[in-house]
């Protein structure tokens, strides 16, 4: 049983898509070629993600230990006429018992482990590409603006984040590509039902690239986020983001990320606050290691930090997932990052220093690491961990993740 139907009729067309896509060409060609052409072109697509998933946290009398399973199909129309549909279905089932607080479970002896079980439609969409620069998008979809800073589908969970949007992916000039979203409904991980399991709105979400030379980009972005479930994360956010490379010398080169951006409330927010955002990144690469030096600011203004709702948090400040919420003091994330490949495993580890923007608090630091191997063109495993050690904010949590992917 599908738990989260698609209630809004824009993103149900995706349900039937190989049918609009076929009546829309109808006039132009035989029906009987317009079904086999998008038959023929299309594609099905089979993801199944173990997940052992372990944290001890101080202040919970138990361990978590979640053992998980996402199997997803997805399925794909071929191209007519500039039309394409796809439907992707995911359920996640406990391998065991749920040893864990999954938000839902009421398991609060326990540490969160955010994966409720479920089945639900995760994508059902029909895009129609103007020409090989140019799409507009209609139903549920995943949308990732640059590196999720500020948007993103939260991808490690089990339960991706998707949006019920239009999407339009724009290209007026050479070197310039746009994106724009109306998002009506946002899909959370948090699962299909429940009082967090979306957030409905009039939400607008822009970014403009350009190329400004080859491994130079600069990108103007926009995000008005109107959350009627959690009008206080309502917000205006604009802002100015630049990557860039340089090559040093033979096998060495600089890479460079900076960001600026500044967010007030919005729409129903209730709240009052002016806050900045800051980020800063070098990174030393070399054949054998990459060494990255980063620093990363969310500001706080009477008492309220800057917001990313709809980010993949997951990706920053910490794997230990420890500031997904902003605290009122702001946050100030210093980060020394090293990578390598060792005999085809992928390793990286972090160093986070945290403290408050305002009001001189130290919150802690942690630890992370990665290791990840890829096996064949199917198959792949990854081990992660996580160690948190609080000082003023939160409680010391250590955190390991065992995952095993195979896709066909």
């Amino acid at each position: 049983m599908l738990n989260r139907s698609l209630k809004i009729t824009p993103a149900a067309l995706g349900v039937a898509v190989l049918g609009l896509s076929v009546s829309t060409l109808a006039s132009a060609q035989p029906l009987a070629d317009s079904i086999s052409q998008a038959i023929d072109g299309g594609d099905v697509a089979l993801n199944l993600r173990y997940r052992h998933e372990y944290v001890d946290q101080d202040g919970k009398p138990k361990d978590a230990n979640a053992s998980t399973l996402r199997s997803r199909i997805t399925l794909k129309s071929g191209v007519v006429g500039g039309f394409m549909g796809l439907v992707e279905v995911d359920n996640v089932s406990y391998v065991g018992g749920d040893n864990f607080n999954n938000t839902e479970n009421g398991k609060t002896n326990y540490p969160v482990v955010a994966d409720p079980d479920y089945t639900e439609v995760n994508q059902a969409f029909i895009s129609y590409a103007f020409d090989d620069k140019n799409k507009a998008t209609l139903g549920r979809q995943r949308i990732n603006h640059s590196g999720q800073r500020f948007l993103g589908g939260v991808g490690w969970r089990q339960n991706e984040q998707t949006f019920d949007a239009a999407t339009f992916t724009l290209s007026p000039l050479d070197g310039l590509t746009v994106d724009y979203s109306y998002i009506w409904d946002v899909n959370r991980i948090f699962g299909p039902e429940g009082s967090d399991a979306d957030f409905e709105g009039d939400s607008h979400a822009l970014i403009a690239t350009y190329k400004i030379a080859d491994g130079h980009t600069i990108s103007g972005f926009s995000y008005l986020l109107d959350l009627d479930e959690a009008p206080a994360l309502s917000s205006s956010t604009y802002g100015l983001e630049y990557k860039g490379g340089f090559n040093v010398s033979d096998g060495v080169s600089l890479g460079v990320n900076l960001s600026y951006a500044e967010q007030s409330d919005y729409k129903d927010s209730g709240l009052d606050y002016d806050a900045g955002y800051y980020f800063a990144e070098l990174a030393v690469k070399t054949k054998p290691v990459t060494v990255a030096l980063g620093y990363e600011v969310l500001e706080s203004d009477n008492g309220v930090g800057f917001k990313t709702p709809l980010a993949t948090l997951h990706k920053f400040q910490g794997f230990a997932d420890k500031f997904l919420v902003t605290p009122p003091g702001g946050i100030e994330d210093t980060y020394l990052k090293v990578a390598t490949k060792i005999a085809g495993v992928k390793l990286i580890a972090f160093y986070h220093d945290f403290e408050a923007e305002t009001g001189g608090m130290d919150y802690g630091s942690e630890f992370d690491f990665i290791a990840a191997y890829k096996f064949g063109k199917n198959y792949s495993v990854l081990f992660k961990y996580a160690a948190y050690e609080a000082d003023d904010y939160s409680n010391d949590t250590d955190k390991a993740w065992l995952m095993v992917t195979a896709a066909f």
